[in-house]
């Protein structure tokens, strides 16, 4: 448990400077939040159930208007930079009074939930949000009391979320009229200018990944499944690269598919929900999340939906590409209420390259899967994000980079000890394109990507023969269950080899480029196990 709950006194919403509100909402549960969202015109109800919501112009997270208060007490332990930028606490303080007055005589919607299923590290969190479908989202989203009750602990941490208020850049040291500032040292979260939801369990998370390390606990963003022989592992990767569809697998139990934590009691999930990509969704690859948008409680954001009909058009991408899914974990029927597995036996790294150039599936050592964690890769597609006309390299430290207020040293450094200690195999599984880049190649089929996946978690690929890569030095093997062989050698499906040995040159170098920024902070092994050009 986390230090100081049971000294800090039970406190009404005046403890977080809301004073004069008009009607508080406590703990709704799902039916009547459903009422209020549609009452209010939140939402639409679709067919079978889900909750169909806009977010307007944020389809997706402000990830350059999050900020970290500047304060004594967290100040050396932030990784400052282009991701943890400072807002002065005055700033903090002005704008946490303008809102509260924002919402004097308004309605507010209050959640008292969990975050963190093991109990040794569960953290009481509060979300007070302006619209019932946002508390909805929570409900969803984090961990509720068991049997109704309340928590009984006044929560460590708070969120106050206010789509409507907005901030003054020229006078609040923001840099628009959208925020999102995390202040560890009084608690609390301030989200203002975006109705999109992901920004408050997003928020979170990143707490949990500032409170954990300093008690020995491994924050990831990463799903986690366990096998029938009752073996756990861990699937991290960035948005688009597969990791809630490859851990919600019908033959394995799943944890969780976004935030989990790495203690020596095992893994634990940080949620008690799911936030899944909706766009394309196929009842065929993926029926345990097509299946949740067929169901009540599902809040679904920006997928279009026929008004007459209210049937939903999963493939139509003209609001949004992130098209998003948030229900509780117990949509997926295979899903373990537990929230927690042992300590893991593997790990799969997810990329989605779209240049077409890494292997399918490679084997890692321990230091090239330090060096490829920190690093973080994937590729945005051409057509996802306006501007984007082709592939792009994306890093993202610790597959998870704007969630993480220290350095990327320190989480590195946690996986690494915590995978020598229990003696933990990695694999490198690529979801992106294979015969050429993105436009001239075509993406690795789900069902091959399962296959690769299963073989390396069954361990079936242990001892089969491999090649080294040329140019990532990963250990491929030349064959696996339900693959055919030529997909494994990205080189040799490609109908110029030439090209492929320069596209892959150029992606070693945009390695290079991009992990000199922790050349002075790791070891010289770690450095040296990465691509050459």
């Amino acid at each position: 448990m986390f230090d100081g709950l049971q000294d800090r006194s039970m406190g009404g919403l005046e403890s977080h400077g809301l004073y004069n509100l008009n009607e508080v909402f406590w703990n709704l549960p799902t039916p009547a939040l459903y009422e209020h969202a549609i009452g209010r015109r939140e939402g639409s109800l679709s067919h079978l159930g889900p909750l169909v919501v806009r977010t307007g112009h944020h389809t997706g997270r402000s990830a350059d208007d999050k900020f970290i208060v500047d304060e004594v007490e967290s100040h050396d332990q932030i990784w400052w930079g282009t991701i943890n930028r400072p807002i002065p606490e005055q700033n903090f303080d002005i704008l946490h009074q303008r809102m509260a007055s924002y919402l004097q005589m308004k309605d507010v919607y209050v959640q008292d939930c969990y975050v963190g299923a093991d109990p040794e590290y569960r953290l009481p969190i509060r979300i007070i949000t302006e619209y019932a479908w946002h508390s909805l989202f929570a409900r969803n989203m984090f961990i509720q009391p068991e049997n109704g009750m309340v928590h009984e602990n006044e929560p460590y941490f708070t969120v106050i979320d206010s789509p409507r208020f907005h901030a003054i850049p020229s006078q609040d040291h923001t840099r628009s009229e959208t925020f999102i500032l995390v202040n560890f040292h009084q608690r609390l979260v301030l989200i203002g200018g975006t109705s999109y939801a992901g920004e408050i369990k997003k928020s979170i998370f990143s707490v949990m990944n500032y409170l954990l390390p300093g008690k020995g606990v491994l924050p990831m963003h990463c799903s986690a499944n366990i096998g029938a022989d009752g073996k756990t592992a861990l699937f991290f990767g960035l948005s688009g690269t597969g990791k809630t569809t490859l851990s919600a697998d019908q033959s394995r139990i799943l944890i969780g598919d976004d935030e989990h934590g790495w203690s020596d009691n095992g893994i634990f999930n940080f949620e008690g929900g799911c936030y899944a990509k909706m766009i394309r969704l196929s009842p065929q690859n993926e029926p345990e999340i097509h299946s949740t948008t067929l169901r009540f409680g599902t809040v679904l954001e920006n997928v279009s939906m026929d008004a007459r009909s209210r049937f939903l058009d999963l493939d139509d991408a003209s609001f949004t590409e992130n098209t998003r899914g948030a229900y509780h974990i117990s949509a997926i029927p295979n899903a373990t209420m537990v929230g927690a597995g042992g300590q893991p036996e593997n790990i799969i790294f997810l990329t989605c390259d779209a240049f077409g150039v890494m292997p399918p599936v490679s084997r890692l050592t321990a230091e090239q899967a330090m060096y490829h964690f920190m690093s973080g890769y994937t590729a945005r597609v051409a057509g996802t994000e306006k501007g984007v006309t082709e592939p792009a390299p994306v890093f993202s430290a610790c597959y998870g980079a704007p969630f993480m207020p220290l350095h990327p040293r320190r989480y590195a450094e946690l996986l690494g000890e915590r995978i020598a200690r229990h003696d933990v195999k990695v694999w490198l599984i690529n979801t992106g394109w294979t015969g050429g880049p993105y436009g001239v190649g075509s993406r690795i089929e789900i069902p091959f990507t399962r296959a690769m996946v299963n073989a390396a978690l069954d361990g079936a690929l242990v001892d089969v023969e491999t090649r080294t890569d040329p140019v990532f030095g990963f250990e491929v093997p030349l064959s696996c269950p339900g693959v055919p062989d030529a997909l494994l050698d990205p080189r040799a499906s490609w109908q110029d080899p030439a090209a492929y040995d320069e596209r892959a040159a150029a992606l070693a170098r945009m390695f290079d480029d991009n992990f000199r920024k922790f050349a002075d902070d790791v070891p010289e092994s770690i450095k040296a196990a990465g691509p050459s050009a």
